[in-house]
């Protein structure tokens, strides 16, 4: 097989769930995030950050439901939700911020095998973009 259509083939490849699973290094924060498979979907967990290395007992202090804020922020979903489109892109997903206690849709893309963009919104066109580093 020549190298063009090896190229040709890998280019059409849609990504799985596979792309995006494993741990993730937040831009903000310095935080860590494992994606995993759940069920049809995906959704991720905070397992670190800089705040919680210097106060691992934090907790959802800022969360909108009352109820929530003993929750503690280490082990916390943050990302749920989200189901694969055909150009493997998850959407659909929700993303939560415990800086501001709310929940915002979301859209992850990856960016090859090392990186991942993700956007939470408000609603469209009132977004914000990260960009995440695998973690080995």
């Amino acid at each position: 097989m020549s190298l063009m259509m090896i190229a040709a083939l890998l280019a059409g490849a849609p990504a799985t769930a596979d792309t995006v699973v494993g741990r993730w290094r937040t831009e903000t924060h310095n935080a860590i995030v494992e994606i995993a498979r759940c069920g049809p979907s995906i959704c991720g967990k905070i397992l670190t950050s800089d705040a919680l290395r210097a106060n691992p007992s934090m907790k959802d202090a800022n969360n909108s439901n009352t109820a929530l804020r003993s929750r503690p922020i280490q082990g916390m979903q943050m990302l749920s939700g989200f189901k694969s489109d055909k150009d493997g892109v998850w959407s659909s997903g929700q993303v939560y911020n415990a800086e501001d206690g709310k929940t915002y849709s979301g859209k992850i893309t990856p960016v090859g095998a090392n990186q991942l963009k993700l956007r939470g919104c408000v609603f469209f066109p009132l977004c914000k973009t990260q960009t995440w580093t695998r973690v080995r």
